[in-house]
């Protein structure tokens, strides 16, 4: 049972040998040790320098020879309130780095990239799951969902969109949105949340075949044109920044 106390301790199975050697003994030599628990000297020697770090024996070097000393058992209860001290010691190192460490950086904006993919049997699901992270992120800056969407996103999910731009979603966020022309958006326009929606129609030679949102500090891309569907959530503040900054400035451009 002592075995098992001192294994607790992070004594080794070779450290307790030794250290119960000693014990029985009170001041011993290495030589006698080794003999008695069968571990060879050289081990025994290294050995009690571990013992003798942790606090469990003392080296007396006042003799001819050296000798090993235990620390009397009732001596090491210190043991624990060295850890104790120690670990409270660390505690409050790391409250006042935390504290020094925010002051430091409450004024920087970390990129902390995270890619998620989901599969098109997810796809619907998740939109839903997702639709209030990605509104409190939109709203943290200027309240418009960017991006430029490929017609068949709106053909297969419109009931997403119907309740996203119905209920899901806050009442004063906004659409900047380039797609392609087609019927399910003249559709769309008809609806009461139409108002704020706003599509302009890409007039370019060839129409977009996957859609790129910018929801806040989250870049979705999304592609609905071949089977199967999937979609890429990247959270990136600053990508997300200069995506955002890019439809930006586009956007007046393009009639």
């Amino acid at each position: 049972m002592v075995q098992e106390y001192l294994k607790n301790l992070g004594l080794t199975d070779k450290e307790i040998g030794v250290y119960l050697e000693v014990l029985k003994h009170g001041r011993v030599g290495a030589t006698q040790v080794a003999h008695s628990t069968k571990i060879n000297r050289t081990t025994v020697y290294s050995v009690a320098k571990e013992l003798t770090k942790k606090g469990f024996i003392l080296e007396d070097l006042a003799g001819k020879a050296s000798s090993l000393v235990a620390v009397p058992p009732q001596d090491l209860k210190f043991l624990v309130q060295k850890e104790e001290k120690q670990l409270q010691q660390k505690k409050d190192s790391i409250s006042k780095m935390i504290d020094e460490l925010q002051n430091l950086t409450k004024n920087a904006q970390y990129a902390i990239p995270k890619i998620t993919f989901i599969q098109e049997e997810d796809l619907m699901d998740y939109l839903y799951k997702r639709s209030d992270e990605w509104h409190k992120s939109i709203m943290k800056y200027d309240g418009i969902l960017w991006g430029f969407q490929d017609h068949t996103f709106a053909e297969h999910y419109e009931k997403w969109i119907d309740w996203e731009w119905r209920v899901g979603g806050p009442k004063d966020l906004q659409l900047h949105l380039f797609s392609n022309e087609s019927g399910i958006e003249e559709k769309n326009r008809k609806k009461e949340f139409s108002d704020r929606r706003q599509i302009k129609y890409w007039k370019g030679k060839q129409n977009f075949t996957g859609t790129v949102w910018v929801h806040g500090d989250y870049l979705l891309l999304v592609q609905t044109q071949k089977r199967p569907h999937y979609l890429v959530e990247i959270y990136d503040v600053l990508l997300a920044e200069n995506m955002r900054e890019f439809f930006t400035g586009i956007w007046e451009q393009i009639k």
